[in-house]
């Protein structure tokens, strides 16, 4: 079928509508933003409804808890909630060495905070624990601020090399706890405040970036475990580089038995790993493999004393029980605020874009002020217990979602699985290698290294994309995970900036026997309006592009603006001073007149001037000599304008009178009054001053012929336009100003309602620019250009002709 027929046509018939028409018909209303009293005032007004839903939205647990369904709901969240709970320990103990501290506290990190986001979160799929990001962004404040070189024993007055564990463990865990309480203090600020959207500034590239380079630190960070070596710790940025360096000097004293372990460890689990997807379909729930790996391995452990008989680094102790909650030493907020404020922003981005990918799949809403509460109230509440920052996973939460999870409660049971095996289980994992939980860590950052393939997708499609892909990348690895993310997001917002700066910019043309307009660089059939350019930018028209704007401008019309100006005001200013030199001489020649009249009435002899008529001019046929040689006449003689009569003078006294610049007049012929050094002959209608000064006419550039165009109108498309500034604004008003002294008329189109306010509130409607030269559409802009300039530039046009050839729409 043809898409003409398959679409289908339409016509519609209208007046043209500029800017005040158009608030004439719809009625725009002014009043729909109250002021801020009144505004201040609803927002402390209360009332039973609005109680209601505050606290319904502060806790959103009363929301869907009363209308939970056991018979429904009960199961599914019962088996979800199991299969995420044994996620917990593995991840937990392993992601623990991630952060520098016992594992024991991974599992109080997996325990408490779920427990608070179950009373506080909106997304009912997302699973609040351990992450690989932010337990490396905590490990590298808790080494920074606690290095080993910090807790040496003490033999008598001399230091040994060997390290009190037991303090540098503790002093690690008040760093984290503390950052982990002013990490959720800023989220839960941010929060209230309404500043969810934060979270939009980290864009995908940037985020998916950003964790595969601190997956790299992870993969640094654990190799001292893998390997057996214990490589000096780095700070500051090149600290990665620094860190990878030394391992390597270090590999020959590789510790065999530890390698052995971690090698065996990464195959197992990596094959049992593509064993449980290739069955995922076929199984109910999948294979809990890292937990069969830390049982196994802690068995073989105790049965063949790796760390007795082998020197392989284990757990060592785990307490069991629940330990006191305790208030974080707040002097070491100062040291930790610039890494507590990227915990909140990185984990916020990633609880955040989890939440909103599961609600978008199950049909729910996920309030983004609401989740950043929840989150720091998560945190806030498990700093006390000593816990560190959390977030959602998405390993955990995937498992969540495809093992039946509907709602929370999921979350709670997982939670009960974790708090069984601190209570009892707990001392049972105290001969787990270490070298076993660094390569759960590795096997598990086999997602994020995929990211590297990010790449060649970005290559492909957004070359602007890949660069900050690559820039965050980089600076992460390099400056470290605070001041690389810093750094990162510096440079997107920059990279939006430019673009905003250097827009495309485009003239249009009508698509023939339709209303609309393209641009006719990338559109063959689009046709440009007779003497009429309209201009278009892709972006918004403020501060940092008016000037681009205005060359783009410029350069688009044809019209360089600017030098045409300076241009005619120059020939004005010599026009001036022609004027001026004219009614001077015109003045000394009636002088002269006066002069010779006095002088013939003296004496009785013919007068020293006479004038014969002949030839269609007038002739100087006596000069009186003493005058001719008076030097006073003969410097005004040899100035640069020349004043004689080109037409006899008529009863009433008036006479032709013609000037130049330069020359030599000849009264013998006219021929030199036809060109002067300047091109220019102005012809006056008086030789009295006022005459004169009547009939000199202003000086037009068509006139002096320095340019020819038959551009008469210009129409600003600012349909993509969604705010103005002072300076566009003032930038618009010097467009309508300039191109108005070359009689090219300036006319807006599309501009959105809130543009129109920002204007008026600019000032910038006056008496030379009006609403009236708003349009609607860019259609009622050129269909009222050509009717209003078509009887002295175009043939008139009428609303439903073509644009091009006159024949009806």
């Amino acid at each position: 079928m043809d898409s003409r027929q398959r679409l289908g046509k339409y016509r519609v018939e209208r007046e043209i509508l500029d800017e005040q028409r158009l608030e004439e018909l719809t009625q725009r209303k002014t009043d729909i933003h109250l002021p801020l009293s009144d505004r201040l005032k609803d927002s402390l007004r209360c009332s039973v409804t609005k109680l209601k839903r505050s606290v319904l939205s502060s806790f959103p647990v009363l929301y869907w808890l009363p209308k939970y369904s056991i018979w429904d709901y009960g199961m599914p969240d019962l088996v979800s909630g199991i299969s995420v709970g044994i996620m917990h320990l593995p991840q937990g103990m392993a992601y623990a060495l991630l952060a520098s501290v016992p594992p024991v506290f991974g599992l109080y990190t997996s325990l408490y905070p779920a427990l608070i986001y179950f009373f506080f979160g909106t997304s009912r799929h997302i699973s609040i624990g351990t992450f690989t990001i932010l337990s490396i962004m905590v490990g590298s404040v808790t080494e920074t601020l606690a290095p080993d070189e910090n807790f040496l024993k003490r033999n008598g007055t001399n230091f040994t090399a060997e390290v009190d564990i037991s303090a540098r463990d503790s002093y690690r865990v008040q760093v984290a706890a503390a950052t982990t309480v002013l990490g959720g203090l800023i989220q839960v600020f941010l929060g209230a405040v309404k500043f969810g959207f934060v979270g939009m500034y980290l864009s995908e590239p940037l985020v998916r970036a950003y964790t595969t380079a601190a997956a790299a630190h992870a993969v640094v960070a654990q190799l001292k475990h893998i390997f057996g070596v214990s490589p000096t710790r780095f700070n500051g940025p090149l600290s990665q580089v620094y860190t990878l360096v030394d391992i390597c000097s270090l590999l020959p004293q590789t510790h065999i038995p530890t390698l052995v372990v971690s090698a065996v460890t990464i195959v197992l689990l990596i094959a049992a790993k593509e064993l449980n997807s290739f069955f995922s379909a076929k199984l109910p729930v999948p294979i809990p493999v890292e937990l069969i790996t830390i049982v196994a391995g802690t068995l073989i452990s105790s049965y063949t004393h790796l760390n007795t008989n082998y020197t392989v680094s284990v757990v060592g102790e785990i307490p069991s029980g629940l330990s006191s909650p305790s208030v974080p030493d707040v002097r070491i907020f100062g040291e930790v605020i610039g890494d507590a404020f990227a915990l909140a922003i990185v984990g916020y981005a990633v609880s955040i874009s989890l939440g909103k990918t599961f609600a978008l799949k199950h049909g729910y809403k996920v309030d983004s002020n609401q989740e950043l509460v929840a989150l720091g109230l998560s945190n806030a509440v498990g700093g006390f217990f000593q816990c560190f920052s959390v977030c959602s996973s998405m390993s955990r939460s995937l498992i969540q979602e495809t093992t039946g999870g509907k709602t929370q409660m999921a979350g709670v049971a997982s939670a009960l699985i974790v708090l069984v095996t601190i209570l009892k289980l707990g001392p049972l994992f105290q001969e787990l290698p270490k070298a076993m939980l660094a390569s759960i860590v590795l096997v598990n950052l086999k997602g994020m290294i995929k990211q590297y393939s990010d790449i060649v997708t970005l290559w492909r499609s957004s070359k602007t994309d890949l660069v900050v892909w690559l820039v965050t990348w980089v600076s992460t690895m390099l400056l470290n995970l605070d001041l690389g993310l810093a750094a990162s997001i510096m440079f997107a917002v920059f990279t939006v900036i430019f673009r905003t700066q250097m827009p495309t910019y485009s003239v249009l043309g009508n698509v023939p026997g339709t209303e609309l307009y393209v641009d006719i660089e990338t559109h063959g059939e689009a046709k440009e309006i007779p003497g009429v350019t309209i201009f278009r930018s892709s972006a918004t028209v403020y501060f940092a592009n008016a000037e681009l704007y205005l060359d783009a401008l410029k350069e688009k019309s044809g019209l360089d603006i600017s030098k045409m100006i300076i241009y005619k005001r120059r020939q004005e200013a010599k026009q001036r001073r022609r004027e001026r030199r004219a009614e001077r001489r015109a003045k000394r020649q009636a002088k002269r007149e006066r002069r010779a009249q006095r002088a013939a009435k003296k004496l009785s002899g013919p007068p020293e001037l006479s004038v014969e008529e002949g030839a269609g001019c007038w002739k100087d046929t006596c000069i009186d000599e003493a005058e001719m040689e008076d030097p006073g006449w003969t410097e005004r003689e040899n100035g640069t304008v020349f004043v004689i009569p080109t037409t006899p003078r008529t009863p009433d006294g008036q006479s032709r009178w013609e000037y130049l610049k330069g020359g030599d007049p000849d009264c013998t012929s006219l021929d030199w009054m036809t060109e002067d050094q300047d091109g220019d002959t102005t012809t006056l209608g008086s030789s009295t001053e006022d005459t004169l000064s009547r009939d000199l006419e202003r000086v037009s550039l068509g006139s002096l012929g320095k340019w020819t165009w038959d551009i008469h109108s210009i129409i600003l498309d600012l349909s993509t336009t969604n705010f103005i500034d002072i300076v566009a604004i003032k930038t618009m008003k010097n467009i309508f100003k300039d191109f108005s002294e070359i009689d090219v008329d300036i006319y807006i189109a599309g501009c959105q309602a809130s543009v129109v306010e920002q204007l008026e509130r600019g000032d910038f409607f006056s008496e030379t620019v009006t609403k009236q030269q708003l349009f609607a559409s860019v259609h009622d802009a050129v269909l009222f250009c050509l009717n209003h300039r078509g009887a002295t530039s175009v043939p008139r046009y009428d609303p439903t002709l073509d644009l091009h050839n006159n024949t009806k729409f």
